[in-house]
């Protein structure tokens, strides 16, 4: 069969998916219930796959079969996880966001691109107050999680420790993953604004915790700063032993974002797309992608660099930062 051929170029890009550690024959012999031997034959183009196989395969590996059968039309094929549940509770969204973070570490070669409309949200998780007014934010305004109903923040009666270390494990794995994250001076705003509608809306059943928590986004804010500075990413009190992955960090002043991660897994490419705030959308269709990078790569091509050099960029953005936060100290 010729190499060019729609099946053989099938299994060449499932491979590409695959850590270096799996091996595509075992994979596709569990997969479709047949010998190693089998498998091969179909890798190799010697045995046609059949409707139901090409079905059981492109479920697994998540391909769409406009992809398969390059069928060059306007349709993108996009897995939305979350898609079939009606609700699923803040813990079981940081648990499937930690996977994902061990699958991008389990490729040899990594890099991730982030297009920051909002700071990361696991950025939040370096400090437990922030963290517990995020998650109790996102339940309740965003979420709308029954149990919240009728509910007042207190860092007293909801610590959200379960969350934190979830949250902790997230950036554990995320400060694995060499990455070039594109800022804007908005990039704070919107947790600016849930701060103040809490405080407004009297959604604090304390009043002294809103100070508390704004100290806490601002040691967040003083980590980053630090990351940026070094060029590397780290938890607070790490050790110099720790592995420590290269950050790059840019600034556009004039794009607000979208909230975009992009991932480079060996010779992979995969998009996630933010919507309804939190929810994602995922594809690996080449086409979408290949748009998605090199738009990410122009716009870095028009920002600043201010991680491990341009100090006096870097202190007049976080500077700029804080001074927005402070503001909300009662």
């Amino acid at each position: 069969m010729d190499t060019n051929h729609p099946q053989v170029l099938l299994f060449q890009y499932i491979k590409t998916s695959l850590p270096s550690h799996i091996s595509l024959v075992d994979q596709v012999a569990d997969l479709l219930n047949i010998s190693n031997d089998s498998a091969y034959r179909r890798i190799r183009g010697e045995k046609e796959v059949s409707l139901s196989e090409l079905k059981t395969l492109s479920h697994h590996f998540k391909i769409s079969i406009d992809q398969v059968l390059q069928l060059q039309n306007e349709l993108v094929v996009f897995r939305a996880p979350e898609i079939n549940d009606e609700r699923i509770s803040f813990d079981q969204y940081l648990k499937a966001m930690l996977e994902y973070m061990k699958y991008f570490n389990s490729f040899a070669s990594k890099r991730m691109l982030y297009f920051c409309k909002d700071i990361t949200f696991y950025h939040f998780y370096l400090y437990p107050e922030i963290a517990a007014f995020k998650t109790f934010f996102w339940s309740k305004t965003i979420k709308d999680m029954p149990e919240y109903k009728g509910k007042l923040f207190s860092l007293e009666e909801f610590p959200l420790l379960d969350c934190f270390h979830l949250g902790q494990e997230i950036i554990r794995e995320y400060n694995k993953i060499p990455s070039l994250e594109l800022w804007n001076a908005e990039s704070i705003n919107s947790t600016l604004s849930q701060l103040k509608y809490y405080k407004e809306g009297g959604y604090f059943k304390h009043p002294e915790d809103l100070n508390i928590v704004i100290d806490s986004f601002q040691k967040c804010l003083d980590h980053i700063e630090l990351e940026v500075e070094k060029g590397i990413k780290f938890m607070p009190g790490d050790p110099d032993i720790v592995y420590r992955a290269p950050l790059q960090f840019y600034v556009n002043e004039v794009i607000i974002g979208s909230n975009t991660i992009l991932l480079e897994l060996n010779e992979e490419k995969l998009s996630f797309v933010t919507y309804n705030v939190l929810s994602y959308l995922i594809t690996k269709d080449p086409r979408f992608n290949e748009k998605a990078f090199a738009n990410f790569f122009t716009l870095v091509s028009r920002s600043t660099q201010i991680s491990a050099t341009g100090e006096k960029d870097r202190n007049r953005f976080f500077n700029a930062m804080r001074e927005k936060v402070n503001a909300l100290k009662v």
